[in-house]
This record gives C-alpha cells, structure tokens and sequence, in this order.
C-alpha cells in the first residue's frame, strides 16, 4: 500500500498536486480541509464545531482531526493508498497517524514537501480567493494560516526526516514540471 504525505504551506500547490497523483496511483485523498469543509457544509455536529475555529485561523484540535481521519481510513478498506494532504500539522499528529497506521499493519511510504516561498504563496492564495471566496483564503485568516505553517507545522519535517521518509520538491514552476518531480520520487517507494 503507498501512503504518502504531501507537505507545503497553504498555497503550495498542494490541492492541484493531489489530483494528479491521485489519478497516477489510484490513491485515496484525504484532506482534512476538504473534509472540515464538508462537515460544515453539511451542517454536522462536527461541521458547527469546526466553523468558528476555521473562520479564525486556528486549527482544528488534534482529537477532532484524528478521529475523523482514521474514520476516512475506515471508509475505504480496498484503497490501494492514501494521500495525506494538510495532515499531520504537529509532531503530535504525525506520531498519532504513524500510532493508527501501525495498528492496522500500514505506514507512511513517503512525505514530498512542496517548497515554494512566502511571497509566491501570498501571491497564489490571493488568486484563489478571488475564484473560489473560501473565508480561510482572507488577508488576515491566511497570513495567520502562513505563521502558523513556519512556526508550528515546519516542525514535523524532522520527524519524517529522522525516519528517512522526507523528500522536497522545487513547488514554483509549471504544474507539470513539479508534478514530474514528484513522481520520479514517488515511484521510489
């Protein structure tokens, strides 16, 4: 089974990306954005807890974002993989999904940061908020979302790096290109 992590900051490419390697190796995407989404369009439980905690900025806590991962996992028994996007986003996290991994005989395969620089990423963000109005895509919400990436998220890297799983890759250039880098590293694993 290949899990694979795909890292970035918001903005990165991350969302585009996932796409086509989901299309490449028939992997299930998981992002946790995409899923908090839906719960608060969907008007869940989860959704009206999640709300306010995504209209400011912050994450969502670690005990919320894990459980309803490991229910994904849960909902796709054949899956020949996974695509981790915007988790884990602590160390915590990353220790947890190795821990829900372990317990049912599966590990991350890789982690393939997207790098690209804070003045592309402001630029790029600025973009998609004016296409798609999503509220985390604000000035105010996504200078806070880009702090919290390099003061607390940068973090897990190491945590990958140490187990021997980290890769980078450049995430400024044609969507092509990157995405042929991508993949020359991915068929590695």
């Amino acid at each position: 089974m290949l899990n694979l992590v795909l890292f970035g900051p918001p903005g990165a490419g991350k969302g585009t990306q996932s796409e086509k390697l989901i299309e490449k190796y028939q992997l299930v995407h998981i992002s946790t954005g995409d899923i908090f989404r839906a719960h608060i369009k969907g008007q869940t439980d989860l959704g009206k807890q999640v709300s306010q905690i995504i209209a400011d900025g912050n994450l969502v806590p670690d005990s919320i974002t894990i459980a309803m991962l490991e229910e994904e996992i849960k909902k796709n028994p054949a899956a020949k993989g996974f695509i981790f996007d915007g988790f884990p986003r602590t160390v915590a996290q990353a220790e947890a999904l190795d821990a829900f991994l372990a317990s049912i005989d599966q590990q991350i395969s890789g982690v393939v940061a997207l790098d690209v620089t804070e003045e592309e990423l402001t630029q790029r963000i600025a973009k998609r908020q004016e296409i798609s109005g999503r509220a985390d895509d604000a000035a105010d919400k996504l200078k806070k979302r880009i702090e919290e990436y390099f003061s607390k998220t940068i973090h897990v890297l190491p945590y990958y790096e140490a187990q021997g799983k980290l890769a980078k890759v450049d995430g400024i250039g044609e969507i092509d290109t990157i995405f042929q880098s991508l993949t020359s590293i991915i068929d590695q694993y």
